[in-house]
């Protein structure tokens, strides 16, 4: 099995969430380059352990989450699912994440039964081929000189199981060249992934939290916690599912930041098929200080 197989085995694992009573699971943690849990990786499973709960023919279409403190990479997760409500066409799902006894992650999110309905979407931007642009593995050495080898190569480490390609130059790559609060990045797992549609929708949970404040930094040329000019953390997010894709399929994650202010940074994105589908919208909001 070769490297990138294996980490995405071993993600697909830490999605694979332990049911120990009817409505409570625990899932593993790890660490994601920063000494704490990745905020995408609660995300994600928070909804497996929502998505659980749910019948089988309804799909996620939204959620809302607010990080409440840093999670423990050495220490489990708890997941408690509270069943709000199950109505005809809707299924609401509340989940509270618990390390060492106190929450650190809450997430609300909405389940529907597929429905016909009226049809429109935002165009897609006009972006490169995936295929033809670098890898993590092959830009990472351009800017060794900036990045910390450690962390450079637990970095790439981290992005293993999913192949993330720059459309144009990351944070780390732009310091002290401030440029249009706008990043563009393809994605998809770095493998084949099983048909169940929740675990697609929790992959790409789990994406959207790696580069969607991206735009905050490159506005001000700065490079982020990679080279040490900016700490950051994330608030809250909030993901609409609007129609059908696959994780394991190039993926368009087209972001931009409307604002800045007050220790925050906000992020907004689109996420789109390579055939031009809207799939799913993102908005973040994030801690951006600059270290005193």
């Amino acid at each position: 099995m070769d490297t990138s197989n294996a980490a995405l085995d071993e993600l697909l694992a830490l999605l694979d969430l332990e049911r120990i009573e009817q409505d409570i699971f625990r899932g593993q943690s790890r660490s994601a380059v920063i000494p704490r849990v990745f905020g995408g990786q609660v995300a994600a499973q928070a909804l497996v352990a929502a998505g659980r709960t749910v019948p089988e023919d309804r799909t996620a279409h939204s959620l809302h989450a607010y990080f409440l403190r840093m999670g423990d990479p050495g220490a489990p997760i708890v997941y408690t699912v509270d069943r709000i409500r199950d109505g005809r066409s809707f299924t609401t799902r509340r989940v509270v994440a618990v390390q060492h006894g106190q929450p650190i992650f809450h997430l609300s999110a909405s389940f529907q039964t597929y429905e016909e309905g009226l049809e429109h979407q935002a165009p897609m931007p006009s972006a490169p081929a995936p295929d033809s642009l670098p890898t993590a593995e092959e830009i990472l050495p351009a800017y060794a000189q900036l990045i910390d080898p450690e962390i450079a190569e637990r970095l790439l480490q981290a992005r293993a199981a999913v192949d993330l390609r720059y459309v144009d130059a990351p944070p780390f790559g732009s310091v002290g060249a401030p440029r249009e609060p706008r990043s563009q990045v393809w994605f998809r797992a770095n493998g084949k992934v099983a048909d169940d549609p929740l675990l697609h929708v929790c992959l790409v949970t789990y994406v959207s939290d790696m580069t969607l404040l991206d735009s905050v930094l490159l506005a001000h040329g700065r490079g982020g916690w990679t080279v040490g000019d900016v700490v950051g953390a994330s608030l809250d997010h909030a993901m609409w599912f609007h129609r059908p894709f696959r994780a394991d399929e190039w993926l368009l994650y087209d972001q931009e930041s409307p604002s800045a202010s007050g220790g925050r940074g906000l992020g907004q994105a689109r996420i789109y098929t390579e055939d031009g589908r809207l799939a799913v919208s993102v908005i973040q909001e994030g801690v951006v200080r600059v270290p005193r």
